[in-house]
């Protein structure tokens, strides 16, 4: 283990790894309370697609190559879409969205997370798929950060000026600024307010609990890296330990995708 935050221990890396890799052959010994079998299977379903992201990320926090990260990305995009068929079969809808990233900051996060994740470790390919797990409830062209990060990947993404949630407001103007000095001081405000932002969230101070089993897998603010890179945008400020900086350094011996048009400024 070669670990990128300070909090992680060996031996909670390795009991949780290990533990986060047996979720889905645990739900298939396993019953779990639940109204109905399509209820039961949706849960079960949200579990796994929790247990593949986290493992994933804890894998980062624990110092994985980023190949080895890269190919771990389809089984978690995987997740989400077994996630969101047994979800729909439950609740009736089949085109429900897999996470409510108007209400929830929390989903939100995990959303532009996994999108960001996708542009950082080079997997464009999977962008597609994500997109279409939120576009089709109607979640299209409805938030500012991200349709940025997706139009230089997928078509017809839209320029608009609203978004769901105010803390994404300093990665937003570190965008469209055009003071060449002021995104490198919005990357450094948004990242130090990042975390204090999610206090409401299942993972919020879950360092602090490692000793009795807790669930910490790792803080970071993967969309602030994903910004920089697409945009060109100067980080050397940026000291916060959620920012990933080997992330950003890896994606940055690629060259990112061109902006397929200017966005109205704000």
């Amino acid at each position: 283990m070669n670990r990128r935050q300070v909090f992680l221990s060996h031996a909670h890396y390795h009991r949780y790894l290990e533990s986060l890799a047996g979720t889905e052959a645990r739900w298939q010994m396993h019953s779990m309370t639940a109204d109905s079998p399509e209820q039961e299977a949706a849960l079960k379903a949200a579990q796994v697609k929790d247990a593949r992201l986290h493992h994933l990320i804890l894998n980062y926090t624990g110092g994985a190559s980023m190949e080895a990260l890269a190919q771990e990305l389809d089984g978690v995009i995987e997740g989400y879409e077994d996630y969101q068929r047994k979800l729909g079969l439950c609740e009736e809808l089949p085109n429900i969205a897999p996470l409510n990233i108007d209400d929830y900051p929390h989903d939100y996060e995990e959303y532009v997370q996994v999108i960001s994740l996708c542009i950082l470790l080079q997997r464009g390919d999977l962008l597609p798929r994500v997109a279409l797990l939120q576009d089709r409830a109607g979640y299209h062209a409805e938030d500012t950060l991200i349709e940025d990060l997706l139009k230089p990947y997928l078509p017809d993404r839209a320029d608009l000026d609203e978004w769901y949630h105010t803390l994404y407001s300093p990665l937003i103007w570190a965008i469209y600024s055009e003071d060449p000095d002021e995104p490198r001081d919005l990357l450094v405000e948004y990242c130090n307010q990042w975390y204090q932002s999610f206090e409401h969230a299942s993972w919020y101070d879950s360092h602090l609990d490692m000793d009795e089993g807790g669930y910490y897998f790792g803080y970071w603010a993967f969309e602030a890296a994903a910004v920089a890179y697409l945009y060109g945008l100067d980080d050397s400020a940026v000291k916060h330990m959620v920012f990933p900086r080997d992330l950003l350094d890896y994606a940055r011996r690629f060259t990112p995708p061109p902006i397929p048009q200017q966005a109205a400024q704000y």
